[in-house]
């Protein structure tokens, strides 16, 4: 059963500890924690993540995002916010120190297309890069083909947190769903716990869209599509990691591709297995 935690103004909150692993054990409780945006985020909201342990929060929406948004109520604190978008778009600075990439990595940072705005936004239909059956799970993989820098420093930065991180995006969904079901599957989850934590997001899917269409950076872009086209399919999350294993030969060795390591695996698993 999903760890939901209620708060004011988060819908789609939930801890991740106690997935269970391969190996009989569980993710340690208070290590890993994923939501939709903390933008609205009232005094208590504030109060109760900090209560909670988070000392650094993984940003996943693109620039566009952020910048429409403008700065949350928990950069107000002493909380670590680590910004690192998905989507392709280029950032002034990004790929200029290459020394801890991969050449995959690097190169994908040179190549990346300047996104127009309207192409920034997580639910806009953009062709995507890498091809799957379900189309869904393409656009998955895509992010890993787009954005491997984005991928490798969000996986470190949770393996590096002092205290929990907080992985979210705009929905905590798709974004957050691919960066913490690779978390896990690092970390030795079983599978089809990794899919069902994934699948939660459902649940509250009619509450986060609520949310969203209360936004207008996101309004225009989701007033039109039906509940329907927001709900996380376990399915999707199957054939992600399915496709993973298949293609690559599992989470790990198609990450050591882009740049990670064996010591980030390492710092991981110490992380979320204690």
């Amino acid at each position: 059963m999903p760890r939901w935690i209620d708060m004011d103004q988060l819908v789609n909150l939930r801890d991740v500890g106690g997935t269970p692993t391969t190996d009989g054990g569980e993710i340690v409780p208070g290590r890993l924690l994923r939501s939709d945006n903390l933008q609205d985020l009232t005094p208590a909201d504030v109060d109760a993540l900090l209560q909670l342990g988070v000392t650094d929060v993984v940003d996943l929406r693109s620039d566009y995002e952020v910048e429409m948004e403008g700065p949350g109520p928990l950069s107000r604190t002493d909380v670590v916010h680590h910004q690192h978008s998905f989507f392709r778009e280029w950032r002034e600075g990004v790929g200029e120190d290459k020394t801890s990439e991969s050449p995959e990595a690097a190169q994908a940072v040179e190549e990346r297309p300047e996104a127009v705005p309207d192409e920034a936004l997580p639910w806009v239909d953009l062709e995507p890069s890498v091809e799957a059956e379900n189309r869904v799970t393409s656009v998955y993989l895509s992010y890993l083909h787009d954005r491997p820098d984005s991928v490798l420093a969000g996986l470190r930065a949770v393996a590096d947190a002092d205290g929990a991180a907080l992985v979210h995006c705009a929905a905590g969904k798709d974004r957050t769903g691919t960066l913490v079901a690779l978390a896990l599957t690092l970390a030795g989850a079983e599978r089809e716990a990794v899919v069902a934590d994934y699948a939660a997001s459902s649940e509250r899917a009619q509450q986060i869209l609520d949310r969203l269409l209360a936004s207008d950076t996101y309004n225009a872009n989701l007033r039109d599509r039906p509940l329907s086209s927001h709900l996380s399919h376990p399915e999707t999350m199957r054939a992600f990691l399915e496709h993973v294993e298949d293609a690559y030969g599992g989470v790990e060795p198609m990450l050591a591709r882009i740049g990670w390591t064996p010591e980030d695996t390492a710092r991981l698993r110490a992380k979320l297995r204690g």
